[in-house]
């Protein structure tokens, strides 16, 4: 008598929502692989924004939006856009994303949008957008494209935000728009007082900070470009 065996197609168990890969994917870019000072990117809008504080984190906000939602719809399409006609594509999710931002803080927060209204728009040519979805989105799965786009978008945002407190604090003596050096000055009296510095007002004053983030994390990291 013959006897049949059955063959049962094992199957790999799904992997873990928060595994080590999915992990890595969104604490590299903080600073293993940071955008910024890293792979050099977005720096237009590291300079240009950062002055003060509020400003910044609104437009930190902005880009985590649009990077995480570009990505996740790139990622969602990836199988049904033309090879020939992706970057036009890609565009054009990243453009209609970037209106809905603008548009959003032309309704709620005007004075916001009139100081942030350009470099916003800017977001659509901002390299680690396109390069997030050229480089990754279009190759993987939703989810993980997900977490690649906030990864990224975080590391991005610290960085910008790190600028603007030490541009603002040294430049106008304020954090947020509270009066710090005023404060400072009042504990020790009125013979007591702290100087602003002009220069971090000035795009100089950016080059200045970001330089020395870049400097204090490569060492740190022992980082060295080829």
């Amino acid at each position: 008598m013959s006897t049949e065996t059955a063959q049962v197609e094992v199957k790999k168990p799904a992997e873990a929502l928060l595994s080590k890969r999915r992990r890595k994917l969104v604490s590299d870019p903080l600073v293993d692989d940071n955008p910024i000072t890293i792979q050099v990117l977005g720096i237009c809008s590291a300079l240009a924004v950062t002055t003060q504080m509020q400003p910044t984190l609104v437009m930190a906000i902005s880009v985590i939006f649009v990077i995480v939602m570009s990505n996740l719809t790139i990622s969602i399409l990836r199988k049904t856009i033309p090879s020939r006609v992706r970057i036009i594509v890609q565009l054009a999710v990243v453009a209609t994303l970037v209106t809905l931002v603008n548009e959003v803080l032309k309704a709620f927060a005007y004075d916001m949008y009139k100081e942030l209204s350009v470099f916003v728009g800017l977001i659509i040519t901002n390299c680690i957008v396109m390069g997030r979805l050229e480089a990754f989105a279009l190759g993987n799965k939703p989810y993980d494209a997900i977490l690649d786009g906030f990864g990224n978008a975080l590391g991005y945002s610290w960085i910008i935000l790190a600028v603007a407190f030490f541009r603002e604090l040294l430049g106008s003596g304020s954090v947020f728009g509270v009066q710090v050096y005023d404060g400072i000055s009042g504990l020790f009296g009125g013979e007591f007082s702290l100087a602003t510095n002009g220069l971090m007002v000035s795009p100089v004053g950016a080059f200045i900070i970001l330089g020395l983030i870049i400097w204090v994390q490569r060492t740190k990291t022992g980082y060295v470009e080829h």
